[in-house]
Protein backbone atom coordinates (compact mmCIF):
# COMPACT_ATOMS: atom_id res chain seq x y z
CA UNK A 1 0.00 0.00 0.00
CA UNK A 2 1.20 3.44 -1.28
CA UNK A 3 2.18 6.19 1.52
CA UNK A 4 1.07 9.56 1.01
CA UNK A 5 4.09 11.93 1.48
CA UNK A 6 4.14 14.62 4.39
CA UNK A 7 3.83 17.63 2.71
CA UNK A 8 3.37 21.45 4.05
CA UNK A 9 0.49 23.25 4.26
CA UNK A 10 0.33 24.92 1.26
CA UNK A 11 1.39 22.27 -0.79
CA UNK A 12 -0.77 19.17 -1.91
CA UNK A 13 0.43 15.75 -3.38
CA UNK A 14 -0.87 13.72 -6.62
CA UNK A 15 0.65 10.40 -6.69
CA UNK A 16 1.44 8.73 -10.67
CA UNK A 17 1.45 5.81 -11.74
CA UNK A 18 5.88 4.68 -11.69
CA UNK A 19 5.60 4.50 -15.51
CA UNK A 20 4.29 7.68 -15.96
CA UNK A 21 6.80 10.87 -15.68
CA UNK A 22 5.15 13.00 -13.00
CA UNK A 23 6.50 16.26 -15.13
CA UNK A 24 4.68 15.83 -18.07
CA UNK A 25 1.61 15.03 -15.99
CA UNK A 26 2.13 18.55 -13.79
CA UNK A 27 2.35 20.15 -17.02
CA UNK A 28 -0.89 18.57 -18.65
CA UNK A 29 -2.53 19.61 -15.37
CA UNK A 30 -1.40 22.74 -15.16
CA UNK A 31 -2.67 23.46 -18.86
CA UNK A 32 -6.10 21.89 -17.57
CA UNK A 33 -5.90 24.43 -14.67
CA UNK A 34 -4.33 22.68 -11.53
CA UNK A 35 -4.18 24.32 -8.41
CA UNK A 36 -0.71 25.97 -7.71
CA UNK A 37 1.00 23.80 -5.05
CA UNK A 38 -0.22 20.63 -6.62
CA UNK A 39 3.43 18.20 -6.26
CA UNK A 40 3.09 15.55 -9.03
CA UNK A 41 4.82 12.33 -7.78
CA UNK A 42 6.27 8.67 -8.26
CA UNK A 43 6.61 6.15 -5.61
CA UNK A 44 9.45 4.48 -7.14
CA UNK A 45 12.55 3.39 -4.76
CA UNK A 46 15.34 3.48 -7.58
CA UNK A 47 14.97 7.17 -8.40
CA UNK A 48 12.98 10.17 -7.13
CA UNK A 49 10.84 11.93 -9.83
CA UNK A 50 7.93 14.62 -8.77
CA UNK A 51 6.84 18.21 -10.30
CA UNK A 52 5.56 21.24 -8.62
CA UNK A 53 3.35 23.48 -10.22
CA UNK A 54 3.09 27.27 -9.61
CA UNK A 55 1.29 30.20 -10.68
CA UNK A 56 3.28 32.75 -11.37
CA UNK A 57 1.99 36.42 -10.76
CA UNK A 58 5.29 38.32 -12.29
CA UNK A 59 6.79 37.83 -15.82
CA UNK A 60 8.23 34.54 -17.07
CA UNK A 61 12.07 36.40 -16.73
CA UNK A 62 11.36 36.78 -12.90
CA UNK A 63 9.07 33.61 -12.32
CA UNK A 64 12.17 31.17 -14.16
CA UNK A 65 14.51 31.97 -11.43
CA UNK A 66 12.51 29.84 -9.39
CA UNK A 67 14.43 27.16 -10.78
CA UNK A 68 17.72 28.40 -8.44
CA UNK A 69 14.75 28.10 -5.27
CA UNK A 70 14.16 24.12 -6.54
CA UNK A 71 17.65 23.50 -6.91
CA UNK A 72 18.55 25.13 -3.19
CA UNK A 73 15.88 23.08 -1.57
CA UNK A 74 17.31 19.73 -3.20
CA UNK A 75 20.72 20.65 -1.94
CA UNK A 76 19.82 21.64 1.76
CA UNK A 77 17.61 18.51 1.90
CA UNK A 78 20.72 16.29 0.81
CA UNK A 79 22.80 18.06 2.64
CA UNK A 80 19.73 17.47 5.74
CA UNK A 81 19.99 13.81 4.97
CA UNK A 82 22.90 12.97 3.41
CA UNK A 83 26.13 11.92 5.46
CA UNK A 84 27.87 15.24 6.16
CA UNK A 85 30.91 14.31 4.25
CA UNK A 86 28.78 14.30 1.14
CA UNK A 87 28.91 17.47 -0.88
CA UNK A 88 26.43 18.82 -3.23
CA UNK A 89 26.93 21.96 -5.72
CA UNK A 90 25.42 23.36 -8.74
CA UNK A 91 25.83 22.76 -12.74
CA UNK A 92 24.25 25.61 -14.62
CA UNK A 93 21.76 26.06 -15.64
CA UNK A 94 19.89 22.69 -13.64
CA UNK A 95 22.06 19.98 -12.64
CA UNK A 96 22.96 18.53 -9.05
CA UNK A 97 26.07 17.29 -8.09
CA UNK A 98 27.11 15.16 -5.44
CA UNK A 99 30.78 14.42 -4.94
CA UNK A 100 31.97 15.96 -8.26
CA UNK A 101 29.33 14.01 -10.22
CA UNK A 102 26.21 14.72 -11.86
CA UNK A 103 23.45 13.65 -9.71
CA UNK A 104 20.06 14.49 -11.37
CA UNK A 105 19.05 17.98 -11.54
CA UNK A 106 15.57 20.54 -12.44
CA UNK A 107 13.67 20.35 -15.11
CA UNK A 108 11.02 23.35 -15.91
CA UNK A 109 8.37 24.37 -18.50
CA UNK A 110 5.65 27.64 -18.64
CA UNK A 111 3.16 28.03 -21.13
CA UNK A 112 4.91 31.19 -22.67
CA UNK A 113 8.57 31.88 -23.79
CA UNK A 114 8.93 35.24 -24.11
CA UNK A 115 10.60 37.25 -21.30
CA UNK A 116 8.53 40.11 -20.45
CA UNK A 117 4.89 37.92 -20.55
CA UNK A 118 3.30 36.54 -17.41
CA UNK A 119 2.78 32.64 -17.41
CA UNK A 120 -0.16 31.28 -16.37
CA UNK A 121 1.80 28.42 -14.87
CA UNK A 122 5.40 27.13 -14.31
CA UNK A 123 6.23 23.62 -13.82
CA UNK A 124 9.42 22.62 -11.72
CA UNK A 125 10.44 19.15 -11.40
CA UNK A 126 13.32 17.43 -10.14
CA UNK A 127 15.10 14.16 -10.93
CA UNK A 128 17.19 12.51 -8.63
CA UNK A 129 18.60 8.60 -9.07
CA UNK A 130 18.84 6.59 -6.30
CA UNK A 131 20.29 3.44 -7.91
CA UNK A 132 22.24 3.05 -10.75
CA UNK A 133 20.60 3.39 -14.61
CA UNK A 134 22.56 0.33 -16.24
CA UNK A 135 25.98 -0.51 -16.97
CA UNK A 136 28.57 -0.80 -13.95
CA UNK A 137 29.56 2.03 -10.92
CA UNK A 138 32.61 3.80 -12.30
CA UNK A 139 31.62 3.28 -16.39
CA UNK A 140 30.19 6.99 -16.18
CA UNK A 141 32.47 8.53 -13.48
CA UNK A 142 30.87 12.12 -14.53
CA UNK A 143 27.57 10.47 -13.24
CA UNK A 144 26.73 9.48 -10.28
CA UNK A 145 23.46 8.37 -7.93
CA UNK A 146 23.12 8.34 -4.36
CA UNK A 147 23.65 5.20 -3.02
CA UNK A 148 26.83 4.72 -4.89
CA UNK A 149 27.66 8.18 -2.89
CA UNK A 150 27.13 6.30 0.78
CA UNK A 151 23.33 7.95 0.84
CA UNK A 152 22.18 4.40 1.38
CA UNK A 153 19.37 5.19 4.42
CA UNK A 154 17.73 7.87 2.32
CA UNK A 155 14.73 7.00 0.77
CA UNK A 156 12.58 9.12 -2.04
CA UNK A 157 9.62 9.43 -0.09
CA UNK A 158 12.00 11.00 2.60
CA UNK A 159 14.05 13.32 -0.04
CA UNK A 160 10.54 14.51 -1.50
CA UNK A 161 9.07 15.53 2.14
CA UNK A 162 12.32 17.29 2.87
CA UNK A 163 12.57 18.97 -0.52
CA UNK A 164 9.07 20.04 -0.47
CA UNK A 165 9.87 21.89 3.39
CA UNK A 166 13.28 23.61 2.15
CA UNK A 167 11.69 24.73 -1.16
CA UNK A 168 8.50 26.15 0.51
CA UNK A 169 10.98 27.98 2.98
CA UNK A 170 13.60 29.54 0.28
CA UNK A 171 10.18 30.72 -2.28
CA UNK A 172 8.74 32.31 0.65
CA UNK A 173 12.16 34.25 0.91
CA UNK A 174 12.24 34.62 -2.88
CA UNK A 175 8.63 36.49 -2.80
CA UNK A 176 9.61 38.24 -0.02
CA UNK A 177 13.04 39.78 -0.89
CA UNK A 178 13.39 38.99 -4.46
CA UNK A 179 16.22 37.84 -6.20
CA UNK A 180 19.32 38.61 -4.02
CA UNK A 181 18.97 36.65 -1.08
CA UNK A 182 18.84 33.46 -4.09
CA UNK A 183 21.34 34.46 -5.83
CA UNK A 184 23.60 34.76 -2.35
CA UNK A 185 22.55 31.38 -1.52
CA UNK A 186 23.26 29.66 -4.75
CA UNK A 187 26.45 31.11 -6.09
CA UNK A 188 28.98 29.73 -2.99
CA UNK A 189 27.18 25.82 -4.11
CA UNK A 190 27.76 26.51 -7.76
CA UNK A 191 31.31 24.60 -8.60
CA UNK A 192 32.24 25.71 -12.05
CA UNK A 193 31.57 29.41 -11.56
CA UNK A 194 34.71 31.37 -12.34
CA UNK A 195 35.94 28.59 -14.41
CA UNK A 196 36.07 27.75 -18.40
CA UNK A 197 32.79 25.98 -19.62
CA UNK A 198 31.92 24.01 -22.55
CA UNK A 199 28.25 23.58 -21.83
CA UNK A 200 26.02 25.91 -22.95
CA UNK A 201 28.74 27.19 -24.90
CA UNK A 202 32.51 27.56 -24.74
CA UNK A 203 34.07 30.56 -22.49
CA UNK A 204 34.27 31.80 -18.43
CA UNK A 205 31.58 31.75 -16.32
CA UNK A 206 31.36 34.90 -14.71
CA UNK A 207 28.18 34.56 -12.89
CA UNK A 208 24.81 35.76 -12.51
CA UNK A 209 23.23 38.97 -13.21
CA UNK A 210 20.35 40.48 -11.23
CA UNK A 211 17.45 38.55 -13.52
CA UNK A 212 19.44 35.51 -12.93
CA UNK A 213 21.39 34.94 -16.25
CA UNK A 214 25.05 33.29 -17.05
CA UNK A 215 27.32 36.18 -17.15
CA UNK A 216 29.29 33.95 -20.02
CA UNK A 217 32.57 35.87 -21.39
CA UNK A 218 34.38 34.68 -24.50
CA UNK A 219 37.51 36.73 -25.34
CA UNK A 220 36.52 40.60 -24.64
CA UNK A 221 32.82 40.29 -24.91
CA UNK A 222 30.27 39.14 -22.38
CA UNK A 223 27.19 38.00 -23.13
CA UNK A 224 24.41 36.62 -21.18
CA UNK A 225 22.77 32.97 -21.26
CA UNK A 226 18.70 32.72 -20.02
CA UNK A 227 17.52 29.77 -18.41
CA UNK A 228 14.24 29.94 -20.37
CA UNK A 229 16.30 29.06 -23.19
CA UNK A 230 16.25 25.19 -21.26
CA UNK A 231 12.73 25.52 -20.22
CA UNK A 232 10.30 22.43 -21.99
CA UNK A 233 7.05 22.25 -23.05
CA UNK A 234 6.78 25.94 -24.50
Amino acid sequence: MSVSPRLPPLFTGERVPNQTDPFDKAVSRAIAGVDSGTIFYSDAVDVLRAALVLAPETSLEEAVQVVYVAQIGLAESLGALAPPEVPVFFQWPDRIKVNGAVCGGVRFAADVSDPSAHPNWLVVGIDVPFLPVGGEPGETPNQTCLHEEGCVEITPMALLESWSKHTLLWLTYFMDSGFERIHNEWRPRCDTLGKMIDLPKPGLFVGLDEKGRMLLRQDVMTETVSLIEFAEHV
